[in-house]
């Protein structure tokens, strides 16, 4: 009987310790990723009825997945700094949206917990900010051919996962068997997000050089394109500003992406499209928002400017950010 007693005791302060770790994950660092699937339910057709939510290192999409079938948490995977927070609708549609944040605490564990929909109302920590509709969001992929975006409507096999450490969160997603028209690829995303950033750096690589990736950011009314080439002509970034956040109020969001990567920009219906050469190497680039009522957040459009330049600056001077 000691001895069932001194294993249940070490048993249970096993789990406080991993509880307590986790807090302490979410309580101290400046960034976060994590992805929630629920459990304990069944699917109706294409919704998943009832259960719970759990957080996961890794899921693979099952196959009645697809948009609002309620069994992941906010749709995807989400990733913050102590900035800004990010999602990734993990399905056909294949966009980033945003989450602005009123505060630099970690914020995502309590995003969507007390109702499906609750991150789109306003509160203490902010709100999903960005309304992707038919566009691409911000910074996500997509392929382009004959005018027209083509989605993740087909493939054989989608896994996300997600690592935390201690100068960095990650969310990585590989679909396997991504069919577009006469093309069937392979395909990795890596989303890196540091502290006191608003900026991700995304990591894609194609199994086979296709024309027509893509990212870019969603078009919304009341709102300027701006660009600039690094003085090395390695970089340049696309950007919008204006009003044109769900508050509404401002909101700023670029990409920076190097210019021997690009083989054309697209003013196309929803987005402004940068087109990717094709490639089976890395390709790196990095988007970003900024939300005017983030704590000090930039406030005017000179403002979002100037800090864009610095980025561009960096990029000119170190290659990375």
């Amino acid at each position: 009987m000691k001895i069932i007693k001194i294993a249940s005791v070490i048993i249970l302060g096993c789990l406080v310790s991993c509880k307590a770790q986790e807090k302490q994950l979410t309580t101290t660092s400046k960034t976060y990723a994590e992805i929630a699937v629920k459990e304990g339910g069944k699917w109706e057709g294409r919704k998943y009825i009832g259960g719970t939510f759990k957080n996961v290192q890794k899921l693979k999409l099952a196959p009645e997945h697809t948009d609002h079938s309620f069994d992941i948490r906010y749709e995807g995977p989400g990733w913050e700094s102590n900035k800004i927070g990010y999602r990734l609708y993990l399905d056909w549609r294949n966009a980033i949206d945003i989450f602005g944040k009123k505060t630099e605490a970690i914020v995502l564990p309590q995003v969507g917990q007390d109702g499906f929909d609750s991150y789109h109302e306003m509160s203490d920590w902010g709100a999903d900010i960005l309304k992707a509709g038919k566009g691409i969001g911000i910074g996500s992929i997509d392929r382009y051919l004959n005018n027209e975006r083509l989605h993740f409507y087909e493939v054989d096999a989608t896994v996300a996962t997600v690592k935390n450490t201690t100068d960095k969160s990650i969310v990585k997603v590989d679909y396997t068997g991504w069919k577009t028209v006469s093309d069937k690829i392979n395909f990795t995303s890596e989303l890196t997000i540091k502290p006191d950033q608003r900026y991700t750096q995304h990591t894609i690589q194609a199994s086979k050089a296709i024309e027509g990736i893509c990212t870019g950011i969603v078009k919304q009314k009341n709102t300027e394109l701006l660009k600039k080439v690094s003085s090395n002509k390695k970089w340049a970034y696309i950007a919008t500003y204006g009003t044109q956040s769900l508050v509404p109020d401002k909101l700023g969001m670029a990409i920076f992406y190097e210019t021997n990567t690009i083989e054309n920009f697209v003013d196309a219906e929803f987005d402004h499209l940068l087109i990717f050469k094709p490639t089976t190497s890395k390709i790196s680039f990095y988007f970003l928002g900024a939300w005017e009522q983030e704590k000090n957040g930039i406030q005017s459009q000179e403002e979002f400017v100037t800090y864009l330049n610095g980025k561009l600056e960096q990029l000119n001077a170190k290659n990375k950010l």
